[in-house]
Formats: C-alpha cells, sequence, structure tokens
C-alpha cells in the first residue's frame, strides 16, 4: 500500500488557520505579521515582475476569452447569484449574514492568492496579474456602486485603490523593467520562489484571522450559523468553481488560461472586502456582514491550496480532468 505524503502547503494553511482562531495575538503581533505580509506579498509581486516575460504578459492581458470570463465570473455571476439567493439566506442565517453574502457577491477578485494558486497549478500566471489587478481596480468603483443600487447603502473608499497601486502594481511594474536582465538568473530557480509563494500565503492566512479574532467577530454566533454559512459558502464556491472550470474547457482555452480563469474567478477578497466595508456600512453592522467574507475567504483559501498544489503535480502535457 503506497501512503502519499501530506502536501506541506495544506498543513501550512490548517496551522495558519487553527493558531489563528485559538491565540488572542497582541496587537503589536498583529500589526507586525500583517506588516510582514504586506513586505513579502510586495516583494511577490516583484519576483512575479522579474520571472514573467513581457511578451507573455501582453499576452495575458490580450487573451480575451480569459480576460472575459474571469471579469463576468467576478461581476456578472457572482452577483447574480447573490441577488437570487439572498431572499432565501435571510430566514436561514438572518438578516445581517444574509447581507454579508450579498456584499461578498459583489467583491473583487483576489489578488495575492489568485496569483499565487496560479503559479503554483503551474497556469498562465500572467493572464493571471492582468485579471486579477484589473478586477481588483475596476472593483473600487464597481463594488461602491453595486452596494449603492442593489443595497441602497451610500459610501467608498479610494484607500484600498491606492495599496493595489503601491503594493502590488508598482513592485511589479518595477520587476519587469528589471526583467530583462535579472529574469533569466531568476527563471532558472523554480523550486524556491515556489517555496516563497506558498509561505506569503500562509502567512497572510494567519494575519487575517488573527485580526478577526481580535475584533471579536465570532463572538455571538452560535454554532449552527456557523455550519450553515460554511455549508451555503462550500455550495456557493462549488459553483463557481464548476461554471469557470467547464465554461474555460467548453471555450477551448489553452491549459494555462483555464488554470487562471478557475483561480481568479471564483475568489472574492477579504483584504479589499473588509476596508470597504468599514468605510460603507455602519459600524452596528460590519461585524455580521464581515462574518460571511471571512469564512468564505478562508474556504476558498483551503479548496484552492488543495486544487492548486494537485494541479502543479500534474506533468504540463498531461491532459486536465474533465
Amino acid at each position: 500500500m503506497v501512503v502519499k505524503k501530506i502536501d506541506p502547503f495544506i498543513v501550512g494553511i490548517i496551522a495558519a488557520l487553527v493558531l489563528g482562531l485559538v491565540w488572542r495575538a497582541p496587537g503589536g503581533v498583529r500589526t507586525g505579521i500583517s506588516a510582514t505580509g504586506d513586505v513579502l506579498v510586495a516583494v511577490l509581486f516583484f519576483l512575479y515582475g522579474l520571472r514573467l516575460r513581457t511578451t507573455e504578459v501582453v499576452a495575458g492581458l490580450t487573451n480575451w476569452r480569459v480576460q472575459g470570463l474571469i471579469f463576468g465570473s467576478t461581476y456578472v455571476l457572482f452577483p447574480l447569484v447573490g441577488l437570487a439567493i439572498h431572499p432565501l439566506l435571510v430566514p436561514l442565517v438572518g438578516d445581517g449574514f444574509a447581507t454579508g453574502f450579498l456584499y461578498l457577491a459583489f467583491l473583487p477578485s483576489t489578488i495575492q492568492s489568485s496569483v499565487t494558486f496560479t503559479s503554483i497549478a503551474r497556469g498562465d500566471t500572467a493572464a493571471a496579474v492582468c485579471a486579477a489587478t484589473f478586477s481588483n481596480v475596476v472593483g473600487m468603483f464597481l463594488t461602491p456602486l453595486y452596494v449603492l443600487v442593489f443595497m441602497s447603502v451610500e459610501g467608498a473608499s479610494s484607500g484600498s485603490l491606492v495599496n493595489v497601486l503601491t503594493q502590488l502594481l508598482l513592485p511589479f511594474i518595477v520587476g519587469q523593467l528589471l526583467q530583462p536582465v535579472l529574469g533569466p538568473r531568476i527563471r532558472q530557480h523554480p523550486k524556491p520562489l515556489r517555496v516563497y509563494d506558498q509561505g506569503t500565503v500562509i502567512v497572510i492566512v494567519l494575519a487575517a484571522v488573527l485580526d478577526s479574532t481580535a475584533a471579536n467577530t465570532w463572538n455571538g454566533v452560535s454554532v449552527w450559523q456557523i455550519l450553515a454559512l460554511i455549508v451555503i459558502s462550500c455550495l456557493l464556491l462549488a459553483l463557481i468553481l464548476a461554471f469557470t472550470w467547464y465554461v474555460a474547457g467548453w471555450a477551448k482555452i489553452s491549459r494555462g488560461g483555464r488554470i487562471a480563469v478557475l483561480m481568479c474567478g471564483s475568489k472574492k477578497s477579504l483584504a479589499t472586502g473588509l476596508p470597504m466595508a468599514q468605510a460603507i456600512f455602519p459600524a452596528a453592522i460590519i461585524g455580521p456582514i464581515a462574518v460571511p467574507v471571512i469564512i468564505f475567504h478562508q474556504i476558498q483559501l483551503l479548496v484552492c491550496a488543495i486544487i492548486a498544489s494537485r494541479l502543479g503535480r500534474l506533468p504540463e502535457e498531461a491532459e486536465l480532468p474533465a
């Protein structure tokens, strides 16, 4: 009998989740971990800029089928599903949590984890960088607009847009400028880069859960409500994963592009969503709205980490699962 080796990446994700839930870290520690994550992400995108040939970036940006599917999943399918299930969720989990799921549906895709998981799965990282970044830039305007139209709440935040530009886009552009000189050397060492990708995700997860625990986000929430939120999140994620995977396959998109659609089109950003929620919603209702976003975020990280790890172990010439 052959025993499969446990993936250290998955173990790290689970350990970060558990540690974040049980450890009420002091404010200074949480600030330090969060700042470390910010630095790791900036360096990560600098490395993406170094390792990606400019021709690959241009090809990823101009791949309209990939970009269109990711945008459609994030800002058309997700909102439609959110609006459809909202009335059904109110009697199940309460108005606050149901509103949180609707807000979740309007959020942009993640950048860090979408691109990192695409890289781990050996997908089209250039297309993922372009799609995820574009999703967040557009989301700074489109998410508040969706909230205003469908949730009757005014307000928006530009802070997250500045963060996207300075922490992610700027390092990537600098890396691209240095790519002709340093790129060939960086591309010679894929394994250390893969370890760095995975380590960055683990730190991001730990920082996010520690912050939510310190903010008492879980106080006053019953076990049955949490179970219901987990089940709903799993069903929603499964629906979007199936849509992105099979539609990209039917559209005859390449292996790398199909992985990018799967990883970018199925995510929702906690890092963008919670700061925007603070600016958009009254303080009294931020907690219930944040809980579904947090739960969905953790589930998407865990599930997509497993999928990315398995896809990454497949030979590039191997046929993808149907």
